[in-house]
Order: C-alpha cells, then structure tokens, then sequence
C-alpha cells in the first residue's frame, strides 16, 4: 500500500523526510527537523514538528499524531535567554537552549491539539490524550495512557487488545502481498 503524503505539507529538510508505507500525511502540516515516520502511521491535518535540522522526530509504525499537535524538538528557555531568531551565520547567541529529539515508538499515539516540548520518548504503547501538555523530558512508561497539563498517568492500556489488532492487520497485509506475487 503506497504513503499518503499532501502536496499541502512544508518540508524544511527534504533529504532527511522519510515515509513509511501506508503511511498518511494530511493537509497543512509543518517539518523542521530530521524526519522519519514508520509504516501505516498517520499525521492528520495541521499538525507542526519543528526544532531544526539537528534534532529528530520519529514516528513509529501504527502510531499517530492528531489534528493540531505541536512536537518541539528545540524550545527558547523564556526565563534565561532571549526568545527570538538570529541567523544562523552569527553561531550560538543563547545560552540555555532546551534541545533533544522527541521519539514516539511504535503504538503510539498524541492527540489532538497537545503539545510535546523537547526530549522526550513515548515508549511502545504510550499514548496522550487531547489537550495535553508533555514537559521536557516525561518519564513515561509502555502501555499507559496519559493526559493533562501538565500531563500524568490516567491508566494502564489495554496491551493484549492494541497487539490483537496490530495482528489482524499484518495478516491482511501478509495475504494482500501473497495475492499480488
């Protein structure tokens, strides 16, 4: 199954956008970091991932991000440094800078209109819920859902039923690629 991807979308470093299959990428999107979303991922409409081109956002296989999210991959520290843009000929004029790439495994989920600052890792199953806040660097843990701001652990997810249905669909997947060779 081919990707998805709108013509409605703004890529700052096309070199390192990489798509997995299946995957879709709505209307009015924003990329300004190194790219890579897995297989049968899903970025809806309108969605903003920025940090420049030495950071990384990650998308694994069967994870999503909704409408409106917002994944900082860099961030100005608004209480030490200056919050504007220079340009990048006159080198490093902040100081306290809050940097890392930001990682969703595979399973994972963000929801509409939440925001993810820096430096962070959604490990295999972790999802947020809408309207959610993640600071730098949550401890987060697999199979948990989380939502608020800031955000906190609302419960366990149901791990065994998320799997059964990953299952189903490699299995149609399996048999649609035996049925074309």
């Amino acid at each position: 199954m081919p990707s998805i991807i709108s013509p409605n979308i703004r890529v700052r470093h096309p070199a390192h956008f990489l798509v997995g299959e299946g995957s879709i990428i709505d209307d009015f999107c924003y990329f300004s970091t190194r790219i890579r979303i897995g297989r049968y991922a899903h970025v809806a409409s309108g969605c903003s991932i920025a940090g420049g081109g030495e950071r990384l956002f990650a998308l694994g296989d069967y994870s999503s991000l909704s409408s409106g999210v917002k994944i900082w991959c860099t961030s100005d520290d608004f209480v030490n440094d200056l919050v504007t843009v220079t340009p990048p000929e006159w080198g490093a004029v902040k100081d306290h800078l809050i940097t890392g790439d930001v990682v969703c495994d595979q399973l994972t989920a963000v929801g509409a209109n939440s925001v993810v600052m820096p430096n962070n890792h959604l490990p295999e199953g972790a999802v947020v819920g809408a309207l959610s806040f993640v600071p730098p660097e949550f401890p987060f843990e697999p199979w948990s859902v989380y939502a608020g701001i800031p955000v906190r652990r609302i419960s366990a997810r149901n791990r065994d039923n998320v799997l059964r249905q990953r299952d189903r669909i490699e299995a149609r997947l399996k048999r649609l690629a035996a049925a074309h060779a």
